[in-house]
């Protein structure tokens, strides 16, 4: 062989090393993320969490977004859609029905998801210390605050005695579960209430419009994902009917809204990140106990407060996490 064809067969050789090298790399994990809408801004803490697990997107890892956009009946096809994707885990933060859907298309996947519902009520776990099966995840509490959030807004509100509360009945049994908790709430600290439902936008703005005709002292908004991603519509509508209202999270008062007290929702996300994050690293979702979110805040909006005419006692800018200027 000549001192030129070795040399030419050397550097092609060498110039396929680095081809071969990298056919060789394993392909990245891919997460299938189920949400809402991708106006809730949750992914990005839920990247975070990740993030903390030591997993970055595009670079170890790759997240497969699939969006509902608030009809909640399109669940089992996004989830069947990921399952047929073949991801490697499924993360549901935000939403039972999400989770319910996942847990029912598939057995192996693992499932990590977010929910304020009881696990074990809504059958997605057997306990909260032993999951079971393919599925754990985060449980935080929002419905179960109502008489919380109704006991604040009396204390904001003096001298409320009329009530609208804003359900989603597209929730399901959640959503009935929230309404009884409203009710008996509002009873206990002498408020009349009035349920509206509302499961699409134009549904928000009919069931709103009574704000206009009746005298209504404030608006109390059950915690929903699909209300959250229409917050900014639910607060102008709120700001355009001069009605106080108090809302679950406080993604509502940073675009505006009077007041929220609940659980840190940006919290359960990044922890579901990072759930999902140990998952990938082989742990067994059967083996990791439901963990259940306690970080719970109050927070206050003064501008929204001044426009409304409301002076917000001291005692209550005390007590809030928050106050927003």
């Amino acid at each position: 062989m000549k001192r030129r064809e070795f040399i030419t067969l050397l550097g092609g050789a060498a110039a396929a090393w680095p081809r071969t090298a990298r056919a060789q790399q394993p392909a990245m994990p891919v997460i299938g993320f189920i949400g809402v809408s991708q106006a809730n801004s949750g992914w990005r803490a839920f990247a975070q969490g990740l993030g903390e697990a030591g997993y970055v997107e595009g670079k170890n890892v790759v997240i497969e977004y699939r969006w509902a956009e608030g009809r909640y009946e399109r669940f089992p096809q996004l989830a069947a859609d990921l399952v047929d994707r073949r991801v490697t885990v499924i993360a549901t933060p935000g939403n039972a029905e999400a989770a319910l859907a996942a847990k029912a298309a598939t057995t192996t996947i693992p499932i990590v998801f977010g929910i304020a519902d009881d696990p074990v009520r809504r059958g997605l776990v057997a306990s909260l210390a032993r999951p079971g099966s393919n599925i754990t995840g985060i449980n935080f509490l929002t419905g179960e605050l109502a008489a919380k959030r109704l006991a604040l807004l009396h204390e904001l509100v003096l001298g409320a005695t009329r009530v609208v509360a804003l359900l989603n009945p597209a929730d399901g049994p959640r959503a009935e579960a929230i309404e009884k908790d409203i009710e008996g709430a509002a009873r206990a600290v002498g408020l009349q209430i009035r349920i509206l439902n509302a499961s699409t936008s134009r549904e928000i703005d009919a069931a709103l419009a009574i704000l206009a005709g009746e005298r209504t002292d404030a608006l109390f908004v059950s915690p929903d994902s699909f209300f959250n991603s229409r917050r900014v519509q639910i607060v102008n509508l709120a700001a355009r009917y001069l009605v106080p209202a108090s809302f679950a999270v406080r993604d509502y008062v940073e675009v505006g809204g009077l007041m929220s007290y609940g659980t840190d929702v940006t919290h359960m996300y990044r922890q579901v990140g990072f759930y999902a994050g140990r998952v990938l690293k082989g742990a067994k979702p059967a083996d990791l106990p439901v963990e259940q979110s306690t970080k719970f805040e109050l927070v206050l909006n003064l501008q929204t407060a001044r426009m409304l005419g409301i002076e917000v006692p001291a005692s209550l800018l005390a007590r809030a996490d928050e106050v927003i200027e």
